[in-house]
């Protein structure tokens, strides 16, 4: 095969409407624009949302809820996710989370959450612990403590 021979599969491409260009083309003279009008125009048309001056949708609907700006998002990682990706005596802190993939940068800290088991002496600095998290950490023989 050389590079001459090379085309594309059958349908894949389709020649462009040209528009303007006589009657015969059905798409001449008003280029399938109408007969003047707002959207006839260059440029012409409305902002997407908006409805001819009734009352928009999105306003039309009740809000809800409430978000809280101040509010502090913690990513939570198991016990059990822990004694995966550590080894023996280390030292669990948010970069060393990162660094395996078990917490993200985004977040404001994180939540030792006591799914699962731990049988080795781990070193956890966390900004929370569920009691069952800490109690599992502590019988293993390592530390919980909140940073």
């Amino acid at each position: 095969m050389k590079l001459h021979e090379l085309s594309p599969a059958a349908g894949s491409t389709t020649v462009g409407k040209r528009k303007g260009r006589g009657i015969g083309t059905g798409n001449g003279k008003t280029a399938g624009r109408g007969h003047k009008g707002q959207w006839a125009r260059s440029g012409g048309g409305v902002r997407p949302g908006f409805e001819g001056g009734q009352m928009p949708l999105t306003r039309r609907l009740p809000k809800r809820g409430f978000h809280n700006v101040f509010a502090k998002h913690y990513c939570e990682v198991s016990l059990s996710d822990l004694d995966k990706a550590f080894e023996e005596g280390a030292e669990v802190t948010m970069q060393a989370l990162i660094e395996k993939r078990l917490a993200t940068k985004k977040m404001d800290g994180y939540r030792v959450l006591g799914g699962g088991e731990i049988s080795k002496k781990l070193t956890v600095k966390a900004n929370g612990f569920t009691a069952s998290a800490k109690e599992k950490i502590e019988a293993a023989g390592g530390r919980a403590e909140v940073i």
